[in-house]
């Protein structure tokens, strides 16, 4: 290409967010107020800020860690819900992006591709494809010298869903709650919902509210447990603290809070086992069998639900709701015939079976013309992928809440940012030393993990290849360690 052609070419943006849910608006904020001489824009494929709180709309969807550590630490969450619904979630992440500015660096409709590193250039160059309402799909080409994947873990374009046996038979809706009809009638109908995750668990007691009854049916039970809707030592402290400090000292109760209960369930299983499954039979009482509530594997082992206030405890004892426990056999067409010859009638099915993962946001990745395969590459702090250059990957906690490793690693890039800057370098790697074992990414045994391992990347046996599910342990390593600490290579 002739110089007078690259003339007439933009100059590449500082940073390029893909994604504008908590990660990507958390991530613009960041870069606002600590590096404000940088240019960002943020792509989102969708038409709307909010990401998952966007997406889901099936009854009852709420957050499920509580929102002092899943709101940012720069904003305090108001809401007196500690357990909050969507739809508040989702204004809050729009309230942030108004208020930092972020919004005007937004392309909504904007689904990324591919992107291709140079480093040649030192240059990242990102295709996606722009849709708008009534327009043919376009191609549009932006370059970044950094690019930030904020588009979470999970497709948005199809969740996990397993075909069963003689499902065209069935006479009523089959739905998956990722995408829930807008004007569904449930009133004075019969429900079942497969599975027994967060999102199971929250639906059945949404949709007991109206429905004639509603069946949870599991294949195996997971670990259930009673949390408040308000936190009342966080009421007392906005109280007599001004809001900023109030919201810091209730963010830093949960995390020390929750980093202390997981400590035990891992050290101590048994003794946790046993009183989460008091609790439970606290809640239910007499009348629920304790079997569709004790898991075979360990606490921790997959995510443990929160219920605000018990509400699916309720249901349960008040008959408006019930769990079943066993197997598909086929369905049929007035409900599901399970394995033990039970029927269950229904006139809708909700398939609460999980998600679908993806890496890096299904998008195409090279590094100078030769593809990337993340399941090759090993984590870098759990937010960089190995001799990826000036590439950030913004992946959550799987046993707190997604934001706090969010905000870590928004505040991370930033950091990296400054340093280069000062230090006059253009590119950094991580690169993997060959003696570094590798081990999977995430220590988790749930169904949507397992499915996907050989697409995550993986974790290392030492520093700073390992992935922590520990907040404290990643603020020493993220916030405080040596940014040139002799693995991150710079150019």
């Amino acid at each position: 290409m002739s110089t007078q052609q690259n003339q007439f070419q933009p100059m590449p943006l500082d940073v390029l967010i893909i994604g504008a849910g908590l990660s990507g608006i958390g991530a613009a904020r960041a870069l606002a107020e600590q590096c404000p001489d940088k240019r960002y824009t943020i792509l989102e494929a969708r038409h709307a800020i909010g990401g998952t709180w966007d997406l889901f709309r099936y009854p009852g969807i709420r957050s499920d860690s509580d929102m002092y550590t899943l709101s940012y630490s720069f904003k305090p969450w108001h809401n007196r819900k500690a357990i909050a619904d969507g739809a508040d979630i989702r204004r809050y992440i729009e309230e942030t992006a108004e208020e930092g500015g972020v919004v005007q660096n937004i392309r909504y409709g904007h689904k990324v591709r591919s992107a291709a590193w140079s480093t040649e250039e030192a240059c990242w160059t990102v295709t996606a494809e722009v849709s708008t309402d009534g327009a043919p799909v376009q191609q549009k080409v932006f370059k970044a010298r950094l690019l930030s994947v904020c588009a979470g873990y999970y497709s948005y374009d199809e969740g996990y869903r397993p075909d069963f046996p003689n499902e065209k038979a069935f006479k009523g809706q089959i739905i998956h709650p990722q995408f829930w009809p807008e004007h569904l009638d449930y009133a004075g109908k019969r429900v079942v919902v497969i599975g027994s995750g967060a999102t199971a668990v929250t639906l059945v007691p949404a949709m007991a509210k109206t429905a004639a009854h509603v069946t949870m049916l599991q294949r195996s039970p997971s670990y259930v447990v009673s949390r408040p809707l308000h936190d009342g030592i966080a009421k007392h402290l906005q109280k007599w603290l001004p809001m900023p400090a109030a919201h810091a000292a209730t963010r830093w109760k949960n995390v020390l809070v929750g980093s202390f209960f997981y400590r035990i369930a891992r050290t101590k299983p048994d003794l946790f086992k046993q009183r989460l499954l008091q609790m439970v039979q606290m809640q239910v009482g007499p009348a629920v069998d304790m079997k569709h509530f004790t898991p075979t594997y360990k606490p921790w082992d997959q995510r443990i639900c929160a219920v605000p206030d018990g509400d699916l405890f309720h249901d349960l004892r008040s008959g408006r709701a019930s769990v079943v426990t066993d197997t598909i056999e086929s369905f049929t067409d007035t409900g599901i015939r399970l394995v033990s010859g039970e029927e269950l009638q229904a006139d809708i099915i909700i398939t609460a079976t999980g998600l679908k993962l993806n890496a890096l946001g299904d998008v195409q990745v090279t590094v100078d013309g030769d593809a990337v395969k993340p399941g090759e590459r090993m984590a870098y702090k759990g937010m960089m992928l190995s001799d990826i250059p000036n590439f950030i990957l913004t992946f959550g906690y799987t046993n707190s809440s997604w934001t706090l490793k969010a905000e870590l690693t928004a505040n991370y890039t930033c950091r990296l940012l400054r340093y280069m800057d000062r230090k006059g370098f253009r590119i950094a790697t991580p690169r993997r030393d060959s003696q570094v074992a590798d081990m999977p990414f995430l220590n988790f045994t749930s169904g949507y993990v397992q499915r996907s391992a050989d697409l995550l990347p993986r974790q290392g046996d030492r520093r700073p290849w390992q992935v922590y599910q520990n907040y404290m342990q990643d603020k020493l390593t993220i916030q405080y360690g040596r940014v040139d600490d002799g693995v991150m290579q710079f150019q």
